[in-house]
């Protein structure tokens, strides 16, 4: 019994001789096979030459490469194994496996088998696909998400807790930007893009966020000092700060998000952003804490906190600056500002927004569940840390 490697090089041969002119008997014997399975060949090849493919990318896998896959499973070669044989990586071995392997039940099949897998793998590739928006409870649910400024890794996050035996109502964030950028696929409007962070219908690269050089503020405690303890979101009370702008800069809202519960308030200045005016709104919204909940606030160096040794002595909490140009230094605030673009267009006038307005906007957006909070809100895990300050709130993320 020949192997599957043997059988296709006959088969390739086969097709040379009788592309030569030979009569099938003659090919037959050539290759060393009995006339029925010459016929077969034919029979399955239409009585013509089959045309040579072309060669395989390298990205996907070959028919002869899950020919091997096969023979290689059924001599009880593992997975690791199997991608040395046929040079691809185990990752790609077992994922091919987990596809196009035996499916579980009184009608599983006992073995790999490659012909249906290639079939399948074909099935998939083909374009354009149908768009998982065409089915109109989907849609619906995740347009009512993306209308109240959830992003689409959260919807998906949110759907993949709600519909966990329902793959239908499944989507991932990609598929969701996709529709978005395509002009509403299926039964999505073609205008949710706007309620995106970006507000775009297009990918546009990554550009820096870094600020210009700013004034030299006294006596300044550089992050490097920070206690280490902040670093990892290990322990509450630890704070982010910065503003965002309004029109030519005349106008801000002050931005305060705690580290390890993504817990956002919202700073009114209805005086202007000055040093003065910032330390008066800033004490204000500190002393609304509890005394463990303020601890530290990690700020650029922005002259705007350049008061910022009487708000220590006010309020007990220990202020430190960024180095120059490291917006990443305060990651989660960085990430929250851009979240309230969406609430505050770069542009406007801040100051026609009122301390109400601003409670309402930073209540809407603590209401929102987080990945890195295990799918929690940050108004939930801010309340846990009320209730039991001795009990962790989640497994964070840097």
């Amino acid at each position: 019994m020949w192997s599957t490697k043997e059988l296709i090089e006959k088969q390739a041969r086969f097709w040379v001789v009788i592309a030569s002119g030979s009569t099938l008997q003659a090919a037959c014997d050539a290759v060393g096979v009995d006339r029925r399975t010459g016929r077969r060949w034919r029979r399955v090849a239409g009585g013509q030459v089959p045309r040579k493919k072309p060669e395989p990318s390298g990205r996907y896998l070959s028919v002869e490469e899950r020919l091997q896959i096969a023979d290689l499973r059924v001599g009880g070669h593992g997975v690791r194994a199997v991608a040395a044989q046929i040079g691809r990586s185990p990752a790609t071995v077992s994922r091919e496996l987990r596809r196009n392997g035996p499916r579980p039940g009184p009608r599983a099949v006992g073995k790999y088998a490659p012909y249906a897998a290639q079939k399948r793998a074909e099935l998939r590739a083909r374009r354009p696909k149908a768009s998982k928006f065409e089915d109109p409870e989907l849609a619906s649910l995740v347009q009512a998400k993306l209308c109240m400024k959830w992003s689409p890794e959260q919807v998906s996050d949110h759907l993949a807790r709600t519909f966990p035996d329902r793959a239908e109502m499944q989507v991932s964030p990609e598929t969701i930007y996709q529709a978005l950028y395509v002009q509403g696929r299926g039964h999505l409007r073609a205008d949710l893009h706007q309620h995106l962070r970006t507000g775009r219908a297009v990918r546009r690269p990554r550009r820096s966020t870094a600020k210009g050089p700013s004034g030299k503020i006294p006596d300044m405690i550089m992050i490097s000092e920070r206690p280490a303890e902040v670093t990892d979101r290990a322990v509450p009370g630890h704070w982010e700060g910065d503003l965002i702008l309004g029109s030519n800069c005349r106008t801000a809202i002050a931005t305060l998000v705690e580290r390890q519960t993504r817990f956002t308030m919202l700073v009114h200045l209805p005086q202007g952003h000055g040093a003065i005016a910032v330390r008066d709104g800033l004490l204000a919204t500190i002393k609304t804490l509890p005394h463990h909940l303020a601890k530290t606030l990690t700020w650029d160096q922005g002259t705007e906190l350049a008061q910022h040794r009487q708000i220590t002595l006010a309020t007990k909490m220990d202020i430190y600056f960024c180095d120059p140009h490291s917006p990443w230094q305060r990651g989660s605030n960085e990430n929250t500002n851009g979240l309230l673009r969406q609430y505050f267009p770069k542009g406007t006038d801040l100051l026609v927004h009122s301390p109400e307005r601003l409670l309402e906007v930073a209540a809407e957006l603590n209401d929102r569940p987080r990945k890195t909070l295990g799918g929690i809100t940050p108004a939930q895990a801010m309340q846990r840390l009320l209730s039991d300050p001795e009990s962790p709130v989640v497994a964070t993320t840097a």
